[in-house]
């Protein structure tokens, strides 16, 4: 049984590598960029939150002055689709 659940962890890890590196792609001088834009519009964002999103970036969590979103940015930092939680 032992097998059986390191080969889940594993599994699960591995799963999960794509994921943590689409994040790493963001360089810090656009993650600067983002929380410079977002700190404008009085809301933050965990850096760990920030993916690279094909030219844009997705970003989970966004917690402004008026609540929790969900935002799409375009490779311009602007904002091109903002869903509140």
């Amino acid at each position: 049984m032992r097998s059986h659940k390191m080969k889940t962890v594993f599994l699960a890890a591995f799963l999960a590598l794509p994921f943590a590196a689409s994040a790493a792609e963001v360089p810090a001088d656009k993650q600067k960029a983002i929380q410079d834009m977002l700190k404008a519009m009085q809301c933050e964002v965990d850096p760990a939150n920030i993916e690279a999103d094909g030219d844009g970036f997705e970003l989970d969590d966004v917690f402004c002055a008026d609540g929790q979103y969900d935002m799409d940015l375009n490779a311009d930092l602007t904002v091109a689709d903002k869903r509140k939680e």
